[in-house]
């Protein structure tokens, strides 16, 4: 029988099971995946401590690709040997095997590796919608984006040098600067011991920027908002220190009359048609060697609970993967 990692409560990484599950056939508008590269993501620990709520007991996962085994009916897009990648719901990609919804999936162009798709759906697919749509970067514009060294900043710093785009970073470390700078980060700053506030006034002529990107939450919030131009833009697409706490919305004009947002991929790319959209863009740039996935750490699979708490201790830069 094929193995998964489930969850049966909530907690920390030690929740994390390695079973056998029944994996049956794809039924209508389905298909059945065999997993060759599953997707490390921070969201995947909020799913694993309760604090995005999943129904238990659960799979765990958002991201993976692999090569299909079966199709349902109904299913006219995808065929059997098709090389695939999805991200997003249902939560279970932390499996070797299993069904999934035919009209989740991406076919994976020549020149993708499996072990890039399954580090650039959902990494690379956020850095589309916050960079494309979200606050459309149009180039020359300077950008503030918390934690440019892990897996969404490194994909994030690469974009943005491929727009003509001057991206602030914050790091954690000397190292982590070097990585970030190295994938086209334009500035670093070490928050460890650098204030990001005035750093990015320094770096702006005292003018700030018109959006901050922020996965970061409690930590660098509200001086994340100091960092802004009149107007501009905050953007929280994660909060791995923790959730912004409920605040006066009345800041917002004290601080320039600023926008704020919260978005997510699951609104981005909710339609069939924009996940393919969005999935083109992001691969055009991998093909043309704007974009590398860097796989900086793997483990296997069923190691899935020293993963999660290598991410959450912040010993993992860029890309991680689990292998089935």
């Amino acid at each position: 029988m094929p193995n998964a990692i489930r969850i049966h409560q909530t907690g920390g990484p030690e929740v994390l099971q390695w079973e056998s599950v029944t994996v049956g056939e794809p039924g209508p508008g389905e298909v059945r995946v065999r997993h060759t590269a599953v997707g490390l993501n921070y969201i995947d620990t909020y799913h694993r401590s309760g604090l995005y709520k999943l129904p238990l007991p659960s799979g765990i996962g958002l991201e993976a690709s692999g090569v299909v085994e079966a199709v349902g009916p109904g299913v006219t897009d995808i065929a059997k040997g098709d090389r695939v990648a999805y991200c997003g719901g249902p939560p279970g990609s932390y499996a070797e095997l299993r069904v999934m919804p035919a009209d989740k999936l991406v076919k994976l162009p020549d020149g993708v590796s499996d072990r890039s798709a399954a580090t650039l759906m959902l990494k690379g697919l956020t850095v589309e919608y916050l960079f494309r749509q979200t606050f459309p970067l149009k180039g020359g514009e300077t950008i503030l984006f918390h934690a440019a060294a892990g897996g969404v900043g490194l994909i994030a710093c690469q974009w943005a040098r491929a727009l003509g785009v001057t991206m602030i970073g914050t790091v954690g470390s000397d190292e982590k600067a070097a990585l970030a700078k190295a994938n086209g980060c334009a500035h670093t700053i070490v928050y460890t011991r650098e204030n990001f506030v005035e750093r990015v006034k320094e770096l702006t002529g005292g003018q700030g920027v018109p959006v901050v990107y922020d996965s970061v939450g409690k930590d660098t919030f509200p001086a994340s908002l100091d960092c802004l131009k009149r107007r501009g833009m905050f953007v929280s697409f994660g909060n791995t220190s923790g959730p912004i706490a409920a605040f006066d919305i009345g800041l917002l004009l004290q601080k320039g009359a600023l926008f704020a947002t919260r978005p997510s991929i699951a609104i981005y790319a909710a339609t069939r048609s924009d996940l393919l959209r969005m999935a083109d863009e992001m691969f055009a740039l991998v093909k043309a060697g704007k974009i590398v996935s860097d796989v900086r750490q793997t483990y296997a699979l069923k190691d899935a609970t020293q993963a999660h708490r290598d991410l959450e201790a912040r010993k993992t830069t860029g890309a991680t993967l689990l292998l089935p």
